[in-house]
């Protein structure tokens, strides 16, 4: 679109990535330094001008500009796409880099679109569903590290926002997944196929607004559901399916797997991942215990 405009920090995009920006865009593209509450506040008076705003900041920086997402933003319900790279655990940057709280802090500010892609294809079409019109401030949080997409420049779609999508039919468990931790369940489904296990997965895309509609048919089907996100378990995600699980007297068990509540060092994404209990091999040894346990419920 011919109105966007970027705005980011040095901690962005730095080096080429940056360099090339300003040489494609550089009536386009402002590098506001290390100032992180400024682009926030830079971004929220552009979009009472007309333009629209993408806000590019790590995850773990967005912290420092909260007040002025509140204030400065959500409160005018501002077209603002706040992009958070490095969602999630980012491995060897340590505690003070992972992005482990966005999806909590971010969820509880009202007309505020918090989504997650779980692909390349997803992220390029999360963003441009975010430049239609009278979206409001929407987020769109990524992880670090390389995709998972070979021929990722798929033609762009809109995504209705608050849709999820199934990926998996099942009888057995659903598992919800919001974000790239979805392709960890489509590798623990290899495992599930060959024990013969029905297993659902249902890519949710957004923390919020949440697809009620797919959430009800889910719990109507299934007795238990697993979600995963690569953020904290407090308010986050798997907390959002809880509340609607109280909130419609559902008797549904859940199990959320996720960053625990406690502050995660160094290692690889790969060693945290694992350490956190929430990569493939976490799904597949969640889904045998709650299994065995539904068997002993039955036997009792």
């Amino acid at each position: 679109k011919n109105n966007a405009i970027v705005a980011i920090t040095p901690a962005m995009l730095t080096g080429s990535s940056l360099n090339k920006m300003m040489k494609e865009m550089p009536n386009r593209t402002y590098d506001v330094g290390i100032a992180e509450q400024h682009a926030v506040t830079l971004s929220a008076g552009m979009a009472t001008q007309g333009k629209l705003p993408f806000c590019n900041i790590y995850s773990s920086f967005m912290q420092r500009a909260y007040d002025q997402v509140v204030h400065d933003v959500a409160l005018q319900n501002l077209n603002v796409v706040f992009c958070l790279d490095r969602g999630g655990l980012v491995g060897a940057d340590g505690a003070t880099h992972h992005g482990a709280f966005d999806i909590a802090f971010f969820r509880c500010i009202p007309n505020m679109i918090v989504s997650a892609p779980m692909n390349e294809r997803e992220l390029r079409n999360l963003m441009y569903t975010a430049q239609l019109p009278n979206q409001g401030p929407f987020s769109i949080r990524y992880p670090r590290g390389y995709g998972v997409m070979l021929d990722w420049k798929t033609p762009f779609e809109e995504i209705k926002i608050g849709v999820g999508e199934k990926i998996n039919d099942g009888e057995e468990i659903a598992i919800l997944s919001f974000g790239h931790p979805g392709n960890f369940v489509l590798h623990a489904q290899e495992t599930f196929k060959k024990e013969g296990l029905s297993i659902g997965h249902y890519n949710m895309r957004f923390a919020k607004p949440l697809d009620t509609k797919l959430l009800h048919k889910i719990c109507k089907k299934f007795n238990a559901i697993i979600t995963i996100e690569d953020g904290c378990l407090q308010a986050g995600f798997g907390s959002a399916v809880l509340e609607f699980i109280s909130d419609n007297n559902y008797s549904t068990s859940i199990k959320r797997l996720g960053i625990p509540d406690e502050f995660i060092q160094h290692g690889t994404q790969e060693e945290l991942h694992k350490d956190c209990k929430y990569d493939s091999n976490a799904i597949i040894s969640t889904v045998h215990k709650i299994i065995a346990n539904n068997v002993v419920s039955q036997v009792s």
